[in-house]
């Protein structure tokens, strides 16, 4: 088997070069140190330089322009470069130089004259002109220096970013996970109020009444509350005979006014006045809402039937009142239908807090929520009942 060899390629295995070098027929036309145009022959070039036999001496390092020159399809291409001397052999004169400063269409134009020549084929100028047309750069890769490029600015602003996109993750996911937790583990009350066992003072008569005592102040049993007056012909109605109602006792009757005393039932709290000072009030119209002292406030909540399992007495809840910030804990003691008639309507609880509440919270709304999902201390139970 027969192998062709292109004589024309320059092969040096143990350099490596980076660019193939070829024999391509062409010219130089350049401007030496003692500003003479010379002219020399072409022995061999790459992408990267080339080699020329010279006729005066190049001092290593300098760095000259000129002009290649070659003939394609009888017309002649010429091409300014600028190159730098890297070696020169005094003995025969053999240069050679390095291109500085070419531009992507030179750069073009040597690529395609080189592959052309490599691979066999015949240059034309219509080839050349079409691969002067196209784009044949794509734009460089970023350098993933791993931010060795930053200053310690730029460092820490990337950082304090990145420490930013994290804070920010992780509170979308944590609130992400409080809003399934809550929507699948925790049962909300649809109303709630702080509940105390009340008495209620009445209006003996008809008439106006004055408070004796403050809201929100205590009481002992028998104590005066409030006084009233009403007038003697209110008092008298139904006792009066024929002579008693004529027009002028009527009239008399009518100036005359009666007072008397509403008093305390029992060692209570004044929780509201339902009928202020001076007000016309009808006989049996409620004064005044008492607290017994030793009497504890409950929660009173309303939960959706559909909740049933989760508001069984015995459960423990959560509940806030309104005006607070602490949360309290409690118990259900009792649960009921509110119309026993209707098995889908709502079920009403009766709360008992761990901690006893303030009368004057009495009438307060309340948020009561159960909650069943795992707790910490639901965890707890579990490994010590494995025995871990």
């Amino acid at each position: 088997m027969n192998t062709a060899v292109n004589v024309n390629v320059v092969h040096e295995s143990e350099a490596q070069r980076q660019h193939a070098r070829v024999r391509i027929p062409a010219k130089l036309r350049y401007i030496a140190a003692d500003r003479q145009t010379l002219e020399a022959r072409i022995e061999d070039l790459s992408a990267g330089g080339f080699c020329i036999l010279a006729k005066h001496p190049l001092r290593v390092g300098d760095v000259h322009r000129g002009r290649l020159q070659f003939l394609i399809d009888n017309l002649g291409l010429a091409m300014d470069v600028e190159f730098q001397v890297r070696s020169y052999d005094p003995s025969n004169g053999r240069t050679g130089c390095q291109f500085q400063n070419l531009e992507q269409r030179d750069i073009a134009t040597l690529r395609h004259l080189i592959t052309s020549h490599l691979s066999g084929e015949l240059v034309t100028m219509g080839d050349v002109l079409s691969t002067l047309q196209r784009d044949n750069f794509t734009k460089a890769r970023k350098q993933k220096d791993g931010g060795s490029g930053l200053s310690a600015f730029g460092r820490l602003r990337a950082v304090t970013f990145s420490l930013g996109v994290f804070v920010v993750g992780v509170a979308a996911f944590g609130f992400i996970a409080k809003s399934v937790y809550g929507l699948y583990f925790v049962s909300h009350a649809q109303s709630g109020v702080v509940s105390m066992p009340s008495i209620n003072v009445t209006m003996p008569r008809d008439g106006t009444v004055q408070r004796l005592v403050e809201v929100h102040g205590e009481v002992a049993k028998g104590a005066p509350l409030a006084s009233f007056s009403t007038s003697m012909l209110d008092v008298l109605k139904g006792h009066l005979d024929d002579q008693q109602l004529q027009p002028a006792k009527v009239e008399e009757l009518f100036g005359k006014q009666l007072s008397g005393t509403l008093t305390s039932p029992c060692d209570c709290i004044v929780a509201q006045q339902l009928v202020d000072d001076g007000q016309y009030a009808s006989k049996g119209a409620v004064i005044f809402q008492l607290l017994p002292r030793n009497s504890q406030a409950t929660v009173d909540a309303r939960f959706s039937y559909r909740q049933f399992d989760d508001v069984k007495p015995g459960a423990r809840v959560k509940f806030q009142v309104a005006g607070e910030d602490d949360v309290r804990q409690g118990q259900i003691v009792s649960s009921a239908s509110l119309n026993s008639a209707d098995l889908s309507s709502d079920i009403r609880v009766q709360i008992k807090p761990d901690a006893p509440l303030s009368s004057e919270l009495s009438g307060r709304p309340v948020a009561v929520s159960s909650d069943r999902g795992p707790s910490l201390d639901w965890l707890i139970d579990k490994a010590v009942a494995r025995g871990l």
